[in-house]
């Protein structure tokens, strides 16, 4: 089911132009020097993702799809989630987790969720794959700042059986251009994107 050596990028903020979007960004341009290719990132904003009403019909339907998967556009991120080679996601921390929209998306993961419990071919046949994350957040203090947001990441990406790699956890970034002028942090975004390209293609070999 991989499709492209390419990673799937994905920026989960609601701000047009912050530190999520900038992160992402990085990182597709290390994957880009890498394999001479565009790689193009997908900013979660722009989808129309309903949350998820704990109406049960997934459980109810034999086929175990979620109904609101027909009036909005959340089956195309689940569709890189399947056939991606490798994945990227960035997000900022709004009081102690993810934003509201990236958390609508996670909680429609449920569908999945039951069908992979089911034991779905299609699920469980899915290599195992690296997931990098980067959460941004505003706050420079606090030792449980990422926490509860880094569990939610591991079991979601656990049903499309992709392994959670090192977080990249940034703090004290809260104004929009604040990640530009760190270029430690800027740099490791690179050297992940050109990593995970590097990995896409030997797996492709």
């Amino acid at each position: 089911m991989m499709n492209s050596p390419m990673p799937a990028v994905i920026s989960a903020s609601p701000r047009p132009g912050g530190n999520s979007d900038r992160a992402a960004a990085l990182f597709a341009r290390g994957a880009e020097e890498m394999v001479g290719a565009e790689v193009r990132v997908q900013h979660l904003r722009r989808f129309e993702v309903h949350p998820c009403t704990a109406c049960y019909r997934c459980q109810h339907d034999p086929s175990r799809q979620c109904y609101l998967s027909e009036r909005d556009q959340s089956g195309a991120l689940f569709q890189q989630l399947m056939t991606a080679p490798s994945l990227f996601l960035s997000a900022p921390i709004f009081f102690y987790h993810l934003p509201a929209s990236f958390k609508a998306w996670i909680d429609r993961g449920q569908s999945y969720w039951l069908r992979r419990r089911e034991g779905d071919s299609v699920l469980t046949s899915l290599p195992v794959r690296p997931a990098w994350v980067c959460l941004v957040a505003g706050r420079k203090q606090g030792e449980k700042t990422f926490e509860g947001s880094l569990l939610t990441l591991k079991y979601f990406l656990k049903i499309f059986n992709f392994e959670m790699q090192t977080p990249l956890t940034l703090r004290g970034l809260e104004g929009a251009g604040d990640l530009a002028v760190h270029p430690g942090a800027c740099s490791a975004l690179t050297q992940l994107g050109g990593e995970a390209a590097k990995l896409a293609m030997s797996a492709g070999e």
